[in-house]
């Protein structure tokens, strides 16, 4: 097989088609099948029925985008996208390799600590590859990417009738939060309404490539060592810890080391690839930190005030007195 041909020739080559009911809580629609005896997966993209997609923005879905403009292919060797075609019509399709047995297993359970650092390496590999990029890499505005996760998807998606899973919670966990967390409430709640002053204060610190969703289940890793990456949902120009925030709060049950543990991780592995941290690093930081709660603050909401909710809310406090 060869990456030139055509989607539309692959599948018609294509035998043994069947549906994956877990196909995840997009709206996504996966089906694997094999050609030529290899097993593959198709992912059919729809903003008909796929919130990611509306939320996103990007007209065919992002990681058609990604595909045209060669931006996967300049990935560092350490990362796997399974990606091998592309079709952009009434939907967008991607054909992948079947990367299925690769992925972390799906637990409650801690994933293991040298898996969780290799992560962090090669998530700093990602973003020294493309430290400094300029329009290039523009895919997701950033605002965007702190809009996903807001009221106004709640809002936007109950518009369509009996709104998918994780708008109809974003609907619950906002106005929980002020009950919950009214501290955390007064810092993030008026942000993920308009996340301007977030952004206009992040675009002043170094930007790079993310993936923008580096949450375990779209993680794995192949018999090389290398890690698999799937569901280019928000990626795009951005600061390079929105990618770290938004792993330590996804992954929070599952991670093991402490958050602070991993931070350090990460700086490391991004300064060992030339990458000096010392000018702009606590000020990404606090304003990302802060960037995640103000993704999330519905989702910690919904698990009441813990150590966890806690942890974010000093957080988004230190990260609210370095806007404007």
């Amino acid at each position: 097989m060869t990456n030139a041909e055509p989607l539309s020739a692959l599948l018609a080559r294509a035998t043994d088609r069947t549906p994956i009911n877990s196909a995840g809580k997009s709206g996504a629609r996966l089906e694997r099948l094999h050609i030529d005896g290899t097993a593959y997966v198709l992912k059919e993209l729809d903003r008909r029925h796929d919130w990611t997609m509306r939320a996103a923005g990007v007209l065919g879905g992002a990681p058609a985008l990604l595909w045209s403009t060669g931006l996967l292919q300049r990935l560092p060797d350490c990362l796997n996208s399974p990606i091998i075609a592309v079709e952009v019509g009434t939907t967008t399709q991607l054909l992948m390799h079947d990367v299925g047995d690769w992925l972390v297993p799906v637990t409650d359970e801690p994933i293991d600590l040298s898996t969780h650092l290799r992560f962090l390496d090669h998530m700093a590999a990602l973003h020294a590859t493309f430290w400094g990029g300029g329009a290039e890499l523009e895919v997701v505005p950033n605002a965007h990417r702190y809009l996903e996760l807001s009221p106004w998807t709640a809002l936007a998606e109950a518009e369509f009738g009996e709104p998918p899973l994780v708008p109809r919670l974003i609907g619950e966990g906002w106005p929980l939060l002020q009950s919950v967390a009214p501290i955390a409430a007064k810092v993030v709640v008026p942000l993920a309404n308009d996340p301007g002053p977030l952004v206009l204060a992040l675009d002043d610190t170094p930007q790079t490539f993310v993936h923008g969703n580096w949450k375990l289940d779209n993680l794995g890793t192949d018999p090389d060592g290398r890690t698999v990456l799937l569901d280019w949902e928000l990626p795009g120009r951005a600061p390079a810890l929105c990618d770290l925030a938004w792993y330590l709060a996804i992954n929070c049950r599952r991670l093991p080391q402490s958050k602070e543990a991993s931070i350090e991780a990460y700086r490391t592995a991004l300064e060992s690839r030339g990458i000096d941290t010392t000018p702009w690093w606590d000020r990404q930081l606090a304003l990302c930190l802060l960037g995640a709660l103000v993704q999330f603050g519905w989702e910690k909401a919904l698990g009441g005030y813990d150590d966890e909710l806690a942890w974010w809310e000093q957080r988004a406090v230190a990260g609210a007195d370095l806007l404007g």
